[in-house]
């Protein structure tokens, strides 16, 4: 089966693992996924099985990047993974009011720099910065810019919890827009829990989970009717749609004459996705075919 599940993942998982269980109902060895989640993270992760791994480059690129987070906050301690998965590091007494949080979250809106915590998958020194850290190395991390679309404070939970949502670009991290938050409001906090919504155009009103997966099949119920089309992400790319004879051609790496503009293009052969190419001087050449 070739095609994208949209996964909401559980917490405690990584995502190449649950990416793995996915595939593996599926009945697919090759898989891949579209963005990655903290281990303790929960949501939105699509789940790419068989020759629709080779689209994710491309739906990397042409989707819109926003990606949509509820996560919560706790005061009284800091971690050095910024979530309540890591060791306390540093504590203090102080909590901040909900006017200081809003005056807070108010700063990290619009086109901001923001570190990555010690705890992740960024490159540093050819090694990633977990790797690093696990190892006791000191891991300085460059700052990178991010764009936070909106930031909204949703509420105070009984235990104490404080509640967010964001609507932020590739490459934000929420471990760090918490510690940034904490450090504005001269607090210490730490990450309670993320849930991501939406990712590159995917949404959690789309997603199941692998449990509801696993009952499908234990119950002899078709799995495949939950896989989207590997084409599913890819509609700002315009069409060309080929005949038989020049679709052979094409999945030999053939070059195809054509009349349209120079550009990329989904490949069609009677309303079958085949690929994706690209025309150079009206010669559509291939660059990925499925």
């Amino acid at each position: 089966m070739d095609g994208i599940f949209i996964l909401d993942k559980d917490s405690n998982v990584f995502s190449r693992t649950a990416g793995w269980h996915v595939a593996k109902i599926f009945g697919e060895k090759k898989f891949g996924h579209i963005g990655t989640l903290d281990p303790m993270a929960t949501g939105v992760l699509p789940i790419v099985i068989g020759n629709a791994t080779k689209m994710i480059p491309f739906i990397e690129d042409i989707m819109p990047n926003k990606k949509e987070y509820l996560f919560g906050m706790k005061f009284g301690v800091e971690t050095d993974s910024l979530d309540i998965t890591g060791r306390t590091i540093d504590s203090s007494d102080f909590v901040p009011s909900e006017d200081d949080i809003k005056k807070a979250i108010s700063k990290l809106i619009g086109n901001i720099e923001q570190t990555p915590p010690m705890f992740s998958a960024v490159h540093v020194n050819g090694k990633r910065a977990y790797e690093l850290a696990r190892s006791g190395e000191n891991v300085e991390i460059k700052p990178r810019n991010i764009t936070v679309f909106e930031l909204e404070y949703t509420g105070k939970s009984r235990d104490d919890e404080y509640n967010f949502r964001i609507l932020c670009s590739r490459g934000t991290y929420v471990r760090s827009i918490v510690r940034d938050i904490a450090k504005l409001c001269k607090a210490k906090a730490t990450t309670t829990y993320i849930r991501r919504t939406l990712t590159n155009g995917f949404n959690i009103k789309n997603a199941h989970t692998l449990d509801f997966l696993e009952k499908l099949v234990n119950n002899g119920d078709a799995v495949d009717k939950y896989l989207l089309a590997p084409d599913c992400a890819l509609g700002d790319i315009p069409v060309i749609n080929l005949n038989d004879e020049d679709t052979v051609l094409y999945k030999h790496g053939g070059f195809i004459k054509t009349a349209e503009t120079d550009g990329l293009y989904r490949v069609y052969s009677n309303k079958t996705f085949v690929g994706i190419g690209r025309v150079e001087n009206q010669i559509l050449k291939p660059k990925r075919t499925i």
